[in-house]
């Protein structure tokens, strides 16, 4: 595959993005869009997990910001130890970039944290505070307390609330104060998932109180359809 350059509704602030990994996740997320979007049609993220050795001689120049495995989870408890090791060490190589992990196994990415590239961040998904079972990934809860062990060790992180499922303000908000992230990126289920959803005043309501808080925002489109305004 080697390094592509981000595109479509992934991350705009993300310049490429690169992964290691073949296979299906272990998490098996009902809404993922690797098994619900064009990715499903090819093969490669099919299948028993992998490791594809030759992506280990793809060149990551400089001066980018790179998303680490997005087509599958780095840090999920069925990636072998040794093969984390390794994905980390390339990026290691390349040490004038900034790299993004997205893992919903944070505690696991902690394991490794002596192993991560000088300049990165770590995000984690948290589409609802309640236990909504659509995955085999942790529940929210532990993501939650996960990434609120990386800022407390100082790291850079970031929360992902996407695809937006319906939640109870003061919680998911008390978990996001806790957190502190650098942002957070709120989007809705583009694929058609029918997932339940929350209202469009629920949402606002929790971006005014992340504002308030001084939390940057990074809303996604995809919110039109939900109702939700794009201005800040």
């Amino acid at each position: 595959m080697g390094l592509v350059k981000s595109k479509g509704n992934m991350y705009d602030w993300v310049t490429h993005m690169h992964t290691h990994l073949a296979g299906e996740c272990s998490h098996k997320c009902s809404y993922c869009y690797v098994q619900t979007g064009m990715a499903r049609m090819s093969g490669k993220y099919k299948g028993e997990l992998r490791l594809v050795d030759s992506e280990f001689s793809v060149l990551y120049g400089k001066s980018r910001i790179i998303f680490i495995e997005h087509m599958n989870d780095l840090f999920a408890q069925s990636v072998p130890s040794e093969w984390i090791k390794k994905i980390l060490f390339h990026c290691c190589d390349w040490q004038d970039n900034q790299y993004v992990f997205q893992t919903k196994n944070p505690f696991n990415a902690l394991n490794f944290s002596s192993k991560f590239p000088n300049n990165f961040i770590i995000g984690t998904t948290i589409e609802t505070n309640r236990n909504i079972v659509l995955s085999e990934a942790p529940a929210p809860v532990i993501r939650f307390l996960g990434l609120s062990r990386w800022k407390q060790e100082g790291k850079k992180v970031f929360v992902t609330i996407e695809p937006v499922m319906d939640f109870d303000i003061d919680i998911l908000f008390g978990w996001l104060k806790q957190i502190k992230p650098e942002f957070v990126n709120i989007g809705a289920d583009s694929k058609g998932c029918k997932l339940p959803e929350p209202s469009a005043d629920k949402i606002l309501k929790l971006i005014e109180l992340l504002q308030q808080d001084k939390i940057e925002i990074r809303k996604k489109v995809n919110l039109k359809r939900l109702n939700v305004l794009m201005e800040k």
